[in-house]
C-alpha cells in the first residue's frame, strides 16, 4: 500500500513538473517570438508603417498570462484532489439531508421507524 501511495506521489509530482516545463518553454518561445516580431517589423521593415508587433506581442502574452495561470495556481487549486475532496462533501450534505428528511418522515408517521422496516425484512 505504501509504495501504492509513493508511485501516486512521484506520478502527481512528474505531471505536475511537464506542466511547468511547458510553461518555462512558452515563456522562452514568446521572448524569442517577441524579439524576432521586433525585427521582422523594425530591421526588415516588413510593413513598418504601422507597429503590428506590438499587438501581436500582447495578444500572445494574454495567453502566455492564461498558460501561467492555469499552471501556478487553478491546477494547484482545483487538482484531483480538489474534486475528490468536494464529491465527498456533496455526498455528506446529500446524506445528511436524507437522515433529517426520514427522521421527520418517521416523526409524522409517513414511513416506519428503522428498526421497523429492518425486522421485517
Amino acid at each position: 500500500m505504501n509504495s501504492n501511495l509513493d508511485h501516486e506521489l512521484y506520478e502527481k509530482a512528474r505531471k505536475r513538473t511537464k506542466q511547468k516545463k511547458r510553461l518555462y518553454f512558452h515563456f522562452v518561445f514568446f521572448l524569442v517570438g517577441s524579439v524576432f516580431l521586433v525585427v521582422l517589423n523594425k530591421v526588415v521593415k516588413f510593413h513598418e508603417e504601422i507597429d503590428w508587433y506590438v499587438w501581436g506581442i500582447l495578444v500572445w502574452l494574454f495567453f502566455l498570462v492564461i498558460h501561467a495561470v492555469r499552471v501556478l495556481f487553478m491546477n494547484r487549486f482545483f487538482d484531483k484532489d480538489w474534486e475528490r475532496i468536494q464529491t465527498e462533501k456533496l455526498i455528506q450534505k446529500h446524506e445528511k439531508k436524507v437522515v433529517k428528511l426520514e427522521k421527520k418522515l418517521t416523526k409524522e408517521g409517513l414511513i416506519p421507524p428503522p428498526e421497523e422496516t429492518e425486522s421485517n425484512s
